[in-house]
């Protein structure tokens, strides 16, 4: 039978946090044998520090309710509540914590790990086989939970210890048309393009490029997800593809996603240059393209994500008389990507992704072919 194994912190839970204190990591897996190997793969970093091993999600929302934890590793396969059920529960319950999903199921181009995403799981990592947990995934999981523990602790919490600032002045020409919406997202950009999407008012029309930071075998499913959330038609971006208003175009796992002008033509290019950044698909291309081809009708949104991918291409997309958004600290998993944009000074607004939406919203009677 399963057991359960429980360390208190060393830490008060309303403490202000040493930087170097050890990442404290519970585990949520109905395997005895899995968890065991799971403890031993996380004790053996000096920055880690199991604070609990449950067999249920019960058991660990019980956990929560009393105790810390920076980073859950959870399964989906449990009796009971399963992962999936258990995800939104537990992140409500964990307050700060960051949840890695661990399971078979999130295999590459799995609706699991998509789902787990769009739920609001902090990433997801395919269990190995039997013998496999050693070498190489060792090092991947010990990377992912040190890069997910380590993260600033997000901002509704730092927002309290601080004194209010006023908010920050928006620059954003209210006469000027949406031609084009490019989006770019990558960690925690799901649930944020979602809520993007459920909050854009249906009377704009211009077609939206989102990229999309996901292997290329989860586009087809992300796509079919999204198809979900709105009438918009969407679409696996593809050459030669005409850019459509009122369409969805998501970038290929393996492309850029770029459009070019051909007369009073759009249409999609598919880019597989490498970028300095390192991403593909990248949205720095992407902005790139909208500046060159919509200047200033086109709309830049950099969502949450790691990295600085956005950046230099928003930056040619203001440049060009485009204006860009990028989704304020407080509601991002992570503001790499955005905070890249609005450091840089190139964001004309700092505002969550149901606030972007709205703002495009309220602009629409004083834009022209919206």
């Amino acid at each position: 039978m399963a057991t359960t194994r429980r360390l208190l912190p060393e830490n008060p839970p309303d403490a202000d946090l040493p930087a170097t204190r050890a990442v404290r990591v519970m585990l949520v897996d109905d395997s005895l044998v899995v968890r065991s190997i799971l403890e031993r793969i996380v004790d053996q970093h000096p920055g880690l520090k199991i604070c609990a091993s449950v067999a249920s999600a019960h058991d660990a929302l019980a956990f929560l309710a009393c105790e810390p934890v920076d980073v859950v590793i959870l399964d989906i396969e449990m009796p009971g509540m399963n992962g999936i059920d258990a995800l939104p529960h537990i992140i409500e319950r964990a307050d700060n914590a960051r949840v890695l999903i661990l399971s078979s199921n999130c295999v590459e181009g799995g609706p699991a790990a998509i789902e787990a995403l769009a739920l609001g799981a902090s990433d997801t990592l395919a269990k190995p086989g039997r013998g496999s947990f050693s070498g190489r995934f060792a090092e991947v999981l010990t990377e992912r939970i040190l890069s997910l523990g380590q993260l600033p602790m997000p901002a509704v919490a730092q927002v309290a210890r601080q004194a209010m600032r006023p908010p920050a002045p928006v620059a954003v020409d209210a006469i000027q048309s949406i031609d084009c919406i490019a989006v770019a997202a990558s960690t925690g950009g799901i649930p944020a393009f979602a809520t993007f999407l459920a909050h854009l008012d249906r009377r704009i029309t211009a077609p939206i490029l989102l990229t999309q930071h996901l292997p290329d075998a989860f586009m087809e499913f992300y796509a079919r997800q999204i198809a979900t959330m709105t009438e918009r038609p969407v679409h696996v971006a593809a050459a030669g593809m005409p850019i459509e208003r009122g369409h969805i175009y998501l970038a290929p796992g393996d492309a850029h996603l770029t459009v070019v002008a051909s007369g009073r033509r759009r249409e999609i290019v598919l880019d597989r240059r490498q970028t300095d950044n390192g991403c593909c698909p990248s949205a720095d291309p992407m902005f790139a393209s909208v500046a060159e081809t919509y200047g200033e009708g086109g709309v830049a949104v950099v969502l949450s994500g790691m990295g600085r991918d956005g950046a230099s291409g928003a930056a040619r997309l203001k440049a060009a008389g485009g204006t860009v958004f990028a989704q304020a600290p407080e509601s991002c998993v992570i503001w790499g990507m955005p905070g890249a944009v609005a450091k840089a000074g190139v964001a004309a607004a700092t505002l969550n992704p149901d606030a972007i939406a709205l703002m495009l919203g309220s602009f629409l009677a004083g834009r022209r072919g919206s």
